[in-house]
């Protein structure tokens, strides 16, 4: 049985809180550190997967997972010798 948005936001709120508080920190955390050798693109990732969860698209998490996962390549078990 599917629940209602209401009943989805009441039992998941504290939880997603504390997510988000936790990206909080870690941008804090991030701009107080010295930036002289920062990963340009893994920062560049987490900012859009950031911008994805406040988009009017649907399925946000397929969207954000496709952005940190790689392409299909059909010959990914040559590249790994399996």
């Amino acid at each position: 049985m599917s629940r209602s948005a209401s009943e989805v936001l009441s039992q998941e709120f504290l939880q997603i809180r504390a997510k988000i508080l936790e990206i909080a920190a870690f941008y804090d955390r991030l701009e107080q550190a010295d930036s002289a050798r920062v990963d340009e693109g893994s920062l560049n990732l987490l900012r859009q997967g950031c911008q994805l969860l406040s988009d009017d698209q649907d399925d946000k998490a397929a969207r954000v997972q496709l952005l940190f996962s790689r392409e299909y390549d059909p010959q990914w078990r040559q590249q790994f010798d399996i």
